[in-house]
Order: C-alpha cells, then sequence, then structure tokens
C-alpha cells in the first residue's frame, strides 16, 4: 500500500514556481529565557546572528499594555538552519506559560482573505488567544489554539 502511495505522489506539488506559497514554521515560546536559547540554538546549528526584536522596540499598544520590565523580553527572534526558518519568542507579557503550549505553528497564508476562512476553522472548538488585526508587522495577525491544543499564529506579512 506505501508502496503504491510513493510511486504515485507527484512531485510537482514540491516544485511549485509560484511567486508565494502558505509557509508553516515552527515558533517556540520562552518564560523569559529567549534571547539565551536563541543564541544556544543559532550556536548549536551554525547558524548566522539571530535576528531579534524586543517588546520594547516593537512600539506601545493600548489594547496590550506593557510593565516596564517586559520590555527587555524577545518579542521576535529567527534564525535561518539551512535555508529553513526556526522562530522564537518570550510569552507576551501577561499570558499564562505552560509546559506544551511554548511550541506554535506560525502560517502565513497568501492574503487576508484566507488567513480569515483558516482561523475562522481554527477557532471552531478552539480558544482565540489574539483576534485577527492589524499590527506592526502584519496586515493580518492572530493566534488561536485548535480544538486538539495545537497552537497556530495567523501572520499576513505587509505587501502581500
Amino acid at each position: 500500500m506505501i508502496k503504491k502511495w510513493i510511486s504515485g505522489y507527484n512531485n510537482s506539488i514540491l516544485e511549485s514556481k509560484e511567486e508565494h506559497r502558505m509557509e508553516f514554521t515552527p515558533y517556540i515560546r520562552f518564560n523569559g529565557s529567549c534571547r539565551e536559547a536563541v543564541e544556544f540554538y543559532a550556536k548549536a546549528f551554525g547558524a548566522e546572528q539571530p535576528k531579534v526584536l524586543t517588546f520594547g522596540e516593537s512600539g506601545e499598544n493600548p489594547a496590550w499594555p506593557m510593565p516596564e520590565e517586559a520590555k527587555k523580553l524577545i518579542m521576535h527572534a529567527e534564525i535561518v538552519v539551512e535555508g529553513r526558518k526556526l522562530m522564537f519568542s518570550d510569552t507576551f507579557p501577561g499570558m499564562p506559560y505552560e509546559q506544551g503550549n511554548h511550541i506554535t505553528i506560525a502560517v502565513a497564508p497568501e492574503d487576508e482573505e484566507t488567513a480569515r476562512r483558516i482561523f475562522g476553522h481554527l477557532k471552531e472548538g478552539g480558544k482565540v488567544e489574539m483576534e485577527l488585526s492589524e499590527t506592526a508587522w502584519s496586515s493580518c495577525y492572530g493566534m488561536v489554539t485548535d480544538r486538539y491544543g495545537i497552537g497556530w499564529q495567523m501572520n499576513v506579512l505587509r505587501g502581500q
């Protein structure tokens, strides 16, 4: 059965020449130790210097007030390992950190319509952590934990 499936597999899906394809990226959250962890993983995997943005550098949002001590925490960091991204952050100030909720999947759909459709399905029976909204880095960003306990971050990059 498996041999039949493999022999019938169409590699053209992987060889798509589309300008944009939806990307899925592991996103690991930490409880205040993100900077140290990102440097550790960059060294372990031989990645270049990590890209890092703190909560303080990201700007204030009245809907999400931030304590002064949280401004040094990492809002977003990433390393590239053999052409593939790994993304990281500290847990957003005020959100709970629990073993098991610290790894999410970041999805970068092509447009807001696709993001809203996917987000709508994922939130059925799940829990919305942050409604889809415009942010400093995204025209449409939101977080949801689906009915199976999997965390998802929807992120339409600006200019798409």
